[in-house]
């Protein structure tokens, strides 16, 4: 007995020595101390200094009230972190032995065993290191240096003749966002930000895996995996592809190796709304002697993507084609999910995922001031048909374009586009955010005294990093199929008529040019990357960071959280054109929402109402990175604002739209699917206790992919009556599709609403349904910890709405417009 077991433990042994191997030191006992105090603490890996600080209760909560402005002194020193790890006979009897930093924040020098064997400059780069030869059996010393970054990114302006915009941050490849911006509070974090880890292989290593597809067409697809093998030496190895064994003779050095695979009768990857995102799982393994040496698996999906810019009547078209059918893109651009990025939980970015995906939303843009996404991330994209637009992360400003910053940002290319190129998601890449459109329009060259000779240099450095390195290195790595290259959002700025005619558009008349809502309507490009308003959160998000007291206007506190120099003066002069403007806080933070929504919904359906001259609308922002009152939809916590709700409706595929000139209203069916919609249009003339005052039905096709004009009704056809206690319900009902759409005929603060009284019945454990005895405006239905599927919605005598909330209540709060009023 006991030589069968001594038998089979040389066996696993053997297995394990044979076959690459990872050790986590993440969770290895680790301490920080400021460079130049004796005294440590303990700390987290993945983790930042803030929250290690705040751990171990050395600063308050940063988040809560102004603690913002009491902790900046952290970013001006330096940090150490350290640990002992033991290191077996066994572990050092590996081939070879790497050291992995998947992330450091970011100018950091990396000590093994009192030696210095890394240099670290860039948050966004992965950094492998040999260490065979420098680990020792038993008890082996890991410290890392943290510099301050913002004295690095200080010093390395002064070696500059003139002054870049938003100074230090520029110099520095880290998260732009957490120097502070207008939605986000100043955090320049330092620290282990992912996971390090111990590499042990033998005889030869997997460095990357893609594909390409060579053919795809309804009856097969013919794709081309390319894998990069690392020997140090020559010799014969095997690798699988699924069920599929190659043999393939490596010299030493890296070797690239190839092997197609055919799939019959593929199923298509689709975005949300227009089918399934099929994925199919591939793993691939390496093999010497029936040995197996490493294995990795990835999950492809089949399509066909492409961005489309041709010339037409009107200027320059920009829309995306997914498997040769014209998208209208809906969505939204995400922002990290924290100031403190390791502290993100792993089901976070699923969370938020499902949050687009509820909301009709087929993109998300990942902007280019926060970081590229995590693995999770992109996974969630995948496997529910949300395509990514991807910045590099450059945001708002120009950058510099010596040597060291240009090699350090190539790298950084190389090791993001490798390991997201995989992802049937990811549809585009993009330069960065607003760095052309701010130097064209936002006036650096007089704001800083530039010289023609600078001004010169500055533009050639722009154009040799998003001009020439990014797009070269691009060509380098990607197959045709993948290299979609967009050099900066939006092309031109949203001063210049020109930006409604190509490209892509951010449109700020709204908001940081105060233009009413309904320009909007007017102001329509080709594909709208950018466009938004503010929302106040949850009286309760608020609550979590500012104390009772300081909830009001007057507090610096509560100052703090709104991050836009002008920016609640901005809501309260917008919500007093459209909205009575309420004074208990409670209810302004509910109407600060519904005019975010009417925002929302002006723009949204402006855009689909130009469909297919507008082929995308992605607004801002999806998510916020601290509770903050932002162009948000969902807050930090998750909570839907009521942007979201609407926003669900204005995505819908099949929505109702208004159109309406001196004589006339439109209604319009926007139909976003492939599909043919008959149906019954019932359009009604109500009062606001439900009397009909006209009607009139029609049978109605709503085109595939296109909006048709489903009844046009002439302003003389309706009798005498009182827009101001009045509604025009519009009701389509089709075969697996209904929607319902209310049109007002003057603006909410002008409707002369009465108190409803609204009931609650429950028909079912997580079924509600909603009545009322008159026009119940933007209804907000709140419990504790519940979501209600539909929220801050209409409600008409005789027209109940069922309502679906995922845990049982007892205890509903109801507001509507009339409250607040």
């Amino acid at each position: 007995m006991f030589k069968k077991i001594f038998l089979f433990l040389i066996i696993i042994c053997c297995s394990v020595s044979a076959q690459t191997s990872y050790r986590s030191l993440s969770t290895e006992n680790w301490t920080f101390n400021k460079q130049n105090e004796t005294r440590k603490y303990k700390a987290t890996v993945p983790g930042t200094i803030h929250t290690d600080l705040f751990q171990q209760h050395l600063i308050p909560d940063p988040f809560y009230g102004a603690n913002e402005k009491k902790l900046q002194w952290i970013e001006n020193e330096s940090w150490e972190y350290e640990t002992i790890f033991s290191v077996s006979n066994f572990e050092l009897s590996a081939e070879n032995i790497e050291l992995e930093f998947n992330g450091l924040d970011t100018y950091a020098t990396v000590f093994l065993n009192g030696n210095s064997i890394l240099e670290a400059d860039n948050m966004f780069r992965k950094w492998t290191l040999s260490v065979k030869n420098r680990l020792k059996k038993g008890k082996n010393q890991l410290k890392i240096v943290f510099h301050s970054a913002v004295q690095k990114g200080k010093e390395a302006a002064t070696k500059l003749p003139y002054t870049l915009p938003e100074r230090e941050r520029v110099f520095i490849r880290k998260a732009q966002y957490q120097f502070g911006w207008d939605w986000g509070p100043r955090f320049v974090t330092a620290g282990i930000w992912k996971n390090v880890q111990l590499k042990f292989w033998n005889s030869a290593k997997i460095e990357n895996i893609k594909y390409s597809q060579l053919q795809l067409n309804e009856e097969k697809a013919l794709l081309e995996f390319i894998t990069d093998i690392y020997s140090p030496k020559e010799q014969t190895v095997q690798l699988a592809l699924n069920d599929k064994v190659q043999t393939f003779h490596l010299k030493k050095g890296k070797n690239i190796v190839k092997m197609p695979y055919e799939i019959l009768k593929p199923i298509f990857w689709w975005c949300n709304g227009l089918g399934k995102p099929h994925l199919y799982s591939f793993s691939v393994e390496l093999f010497q002697q029936n040995k197996l040496l490493e294995s990795k698996k990835l999950n492809i999906g089949l399509r066909t993507i492409e961005l489309v810019q041709n010339k037409d009547t009107f200027g320059t078209g920009f829309y995306f084609k997914l498997n040769g059918k014209p998208v209208f893109m809906k969505g939204a651009n995400y922002v990290p999910n924290d100031s403190f990025l390791p502290r993100v939980s792993k089901t976070s970015p699923l969370e938020l995922v499902l949050n687009a995906k509820a909301a009709h939303m087929n993109m998300l843009r990942v902007w280019g001031g926060g970081v590229y996404a995590d693995d999770a991330f992109y996974d969630a994209c995948d496997a529910n048909g949300i395509l990514v637009w991807q910045d590099f992360m450059f945001a708002c400003s120009m950058y510099p374009g010596d040597d060291k910053f240009v090699a350090n940002v190539k790298q950084e290319v190389i090791d993001q586009v490798d390991r997201l190129q995989n992802h049937p998601s990811l549809a585009l890449w993009c330069g960065n955010n607003e760095n052309d459109e701010g130097w064209h329009n936002w006036g650096w060259q007089k704001q800083y005294n530039y010289s023609k000779s600078d001004s010169t240099q500055i533009w050639n450095d722009y154009k040799k990093v998003f001009h020439e390195l990014i797009p070269h290195t691009l060509d380098s790595l990607l197959s045709k199929d993948k290299n979609s290259y967009w050099p900066s959002s939006p092309s031109i700025g949203w001063g210049r008529k020109e930006s409604l005619l190509q490209g892509d558009s951010h449109y700020w008349g709204v908001w940081w040019g105060k233009e009413p809502f309904e320009m909007y309507q007017k102001k329509v490009g080709r594909f709208m990357s950018e466009y938004g308003f503010q929302g106040m959160p949850n009286k309760e998000t608020l609550e979590r960071v500012i104390a009772q007291s300081d909830l009001n206007f007057g507090s610096e506190v509560f100052k703090n959280h709104q991050k836009h120099p002008t920016g609640f003066e901005t809501i309260n002069e917008y919500m007093a054109r459209d909205f009575r403007v309420p004074i208990a806080l409670d209810k302004y933070i509910y109407v600060s929402q519904l005019l975010q929504a009417y925002g929302m919904k002006t723009a949204i359906e402006a855009h689909r109402l130009a469909k297919p001259y507008c082929m995308g609308s992605l607004y801002w922002q999806f998510n916020d990175c601290w509770p903050v009152t932002s162009w948000s939809t969902v807050d930090y916590y998750g909570n839907w604002k009521a942007s979201h709700y609407q926003v669900k409706e204005s995505f819908a595929p099949i929505v109702l739209l208004f159109s309406e000139d001196a004589k006339a209203l439109s209604i319009i069916g926007s139909n976003d699917t492939f599909d043919l919609q008959t149906g019954t249009l019932t359009a009604q003339l109500l009062d606001f206790s439900g009397n009909v005052i006209w009607k009139a039905d029609k049978i109605c096709e709503i085109n595939q992919e296109s909006n048709t004009v489903c009844l046009q009704i002439e302003y003389d056809q309706f009798p005498n009556f009182d827009k101001q206690k009045s509604v025009l319900q519009v009701e389509f009902k089709g075969k697996n599709t209904e929607s319902v759409a209310y049109h007002y005929f003057v603006k909410p603060k002008e409707l002369l609403l009465e108190k409803p009284t609204i009931e609650i019945k429950v028909v079912g454990e997580t079924l509600i349904e909603v009545t009322t005895n008159t026009l119940a405006k933007n209804v907000y239905l709140h419990s504790k910890d519940g979501f209600f599927n539909t929220n801050y919605f209409d409600l008409i005598p005789g027209f109940p709405k069922i309502i679906k909330i995922d845990k049982p209540s007892n205890a509903i709060e109801v507001l509507s417009l009339f409250d607040a009023n």
